[in-house]
């Protein structure tokens, strides 16, 4: 889906605003448009280029089942990402960023079998027989268990792209999905490293209303939860189509 993308809104939200002059990398400095008050000021006209296309490769690979996973650990903006990939039907990290997330994707898998039995144990009365405080610390580390991992559930292995809202803060998450050849679409502002990235937006990363403009956006792009995928679409066709041969024939 074509998604029209607003240099307008991203000048109204202040994404156009990049670091001081003494906080920077260098590496951005073709995306900057100048500095003004000795802050760095983005090429929005660049920008809206980037984004649209980084909201056509995610478009595109959804439409073709595959899942992203948004990595975003600001406070302001953890639960803007949280709603945007629950929206969407895709994983997240809200949350710190476990070292080894992808690395040791295995270990990630084990913890996410073991969240989910302890939960089912919980809802099916399994800890009846336990003391008072045992049950309370197991509800303690089930709700530790979903708060640090509870977005990547059903993740049965690494996702196809990564989107991370702070390339800068969350430099490990980065460097786990390089490592694995995963491709990264990231929010660079001025102090951050665009080679870093497969697919770089470059823009102010700490404006809580353009990065919620950028997501909104995404949303716009994506299917919301629930909805069908095209691969979906054409296997469930063939499947009654199936289905209506061996009636026929039966």
């Amino acid at each position: 889906m074509k998604v029209d993308v607003s240099a307008q809104k991203l000048v109204e939200a202040g994404a156009h605003f990049g670091h001081q002059m003494r906080r920077w990398n260098p590496r951005m400095e073709e995306y900057l448009y100048k500095v003004q008050d000795n802050t760095f000021v983005f090429d929005l006209i660049k920008t809206k280029a980037l984004l649209e296309e980084a909201l056509e490769l995610m478009a595109t690979s959804v439409a073709e089942g595959k899942k992203i996973l948004f990595v975003g650990t600001k406070k302001q903006l953890k639960d803007k990402v949280m709603e945007i990939a629950k929206a969407t039907n895709n994983f997240y990290v809200t949350e710190r960023w476990l070292g080894g997330t992808f690395t040791n994707f295995e270990q990630i898998k084990k913890s996410l079998r073991k969240m989910e039995d302890m939960k089912k144990n919980l809802a099916n009365g399994e800890y009846a027989g336990y003391t008072k405080r045992e049950r309370l610390l197991i509800s303690r580390e089930v709700e530790k268990f979903e708060r640090m991992i509870g977005g990547l559930a059903g993740m049965e292995k690494i996702p196809d792209i990564v989107f991370v809202v702070d390339t800068h803060k969350e430099s490990t998450a980065v460097s786990e999905a390089r490592k694995l050849k995963v491709p990264v679409i990231g929010i660079v502002d001025s102090n951050g490293n665009p080679d870093d990235v497969d697919y770089p937006i470059p823009m102010n990363d700490d404006a809580t209303q353009a990065v919620s403009y950028v997501l909104d956006l995404v949303k716009e792009a994506l299917p919301v939860s629930g909805s069908e995928t095209k691969p979906a679409k054409k296997a469930k066709k063939a499947a009654v189509k199936k289905e209506k041969v061996a009636k026929a024939t039966a």
